[in-house]
């Protein structure tokens, strides 16, 4: 079969839309290494102040290890929930399936402010019997967090489910075996990759959000999201743009691994 490679007037063409769509995240970069306190571009001098305050400041650690936490609670609980229901609708059909999803659903089409002032008084009910899990509480945010997430996991869930042939499930069943064995021996092998990547999409989707959080924490469970919100209302923190310099760098570190690893898993 014949290999199509691109003209240099296509690679040119890719290389100044890749450029243009580059240039607010590299024009981060140059903010980060300012000597100023306010959001600038460096007239001249640099500094690394900026990124020794990230250091520093117990802050940004504490904020980016709750949400941390957060993420990976929240993922797997949603990744559960959504394996679950998943599951369910796929090996037993029920008569209401279009009517199920589109309730699991309901969180992705309905406004983000909606959602964040049904789960506000939600949670600040649910601090009048415990402190530990409601209002500005962790487990309040991974709650929250769960419910924003499990739609995606289910779309993911149910696309990985629509690829899997039926008749394998329809084999199990034949020769026995029961419906936790189907679950666990059958499908769930079969559609991995899906379920590994509801996980990750979870984490990202707890990781960055910041709507409802706002809503529903105040002093105490303070994200990474939400610090860094804090910090451009507040004083235009340039160590925000240090941040975000580095998870850039962590971010392309991690796709390059992955091309990395396809690349050598192709080889072989």
């Amino acid at each position: 079969m014949p290999t199509y490679r691109p003209g240099p007037v296509s690679l040119i063409i890719a290389a100044f839309v890749a450029l243009f769509l580059l240039m607010p995240l590299l024009a981060v970069i140059p903010v980060s290494l300012t000597p100023s306190r306010m959001l600038a571009m460096p007239s001249g001098e640099l500094s690394l102040r900026h990124y020794r305050a990230l250091i520093e400041d117990p802050r940004w650690l504490q904020s980016i290890l709750l949400s941390i936490r957060i993420g990976i609670v929240s993922s797997a609980f949603s990744t559960v929930l959504a394996l679950c229901f998943s599951l369910g609708v796929w090996m037993f059909q029920p008569r209401f399936t279009a009517a199920l999803v589109g309730f699991v659903l309901l969180p992705m089409v309905v406004p983000p402010v909606v959602s964040a002032i049904t789960l506000y008084f939600l949670l600040t009910s649910i601090s009048g019997f415990s402190s530990f899990f409601g209002y500005d509480t962790w487990l309040g945010v991974v709650m929250a967090h769960s419910v924003m997430t499990v739609p995606f996991a289910t779309v993911l869930m149910l696309v990985s489910l629509s690829q899997l042939d039926r008749r394998i499930d329809l084999a199990a069943r034949g020769l026995g075996a029961t419906v936790w064995e189907r679950a666990t021996r059958i499908i769930m092998p079969n559609i991995k990759f899906g379920i590994i990547t509801a996980a990750l999409l979870s984490f990202v989707l707890s990781w960055e959000e910041i709507g409802v959080t706002l809503f529903i924490t105040s002093v105490n469970a303070i994200t990474l999201p939400r610090l860094m919100w804090m910090g451009l209302r507040d004083n235009i923190d340039p160590a925000i743009a240090a941040l975000s310099v580095i998870l850039i760098i962590i971010t392309v570190l991690v796709l390059a691994m992955r091309s990395f690893l396809a690349r050598q898993r192709g080889a072989q």
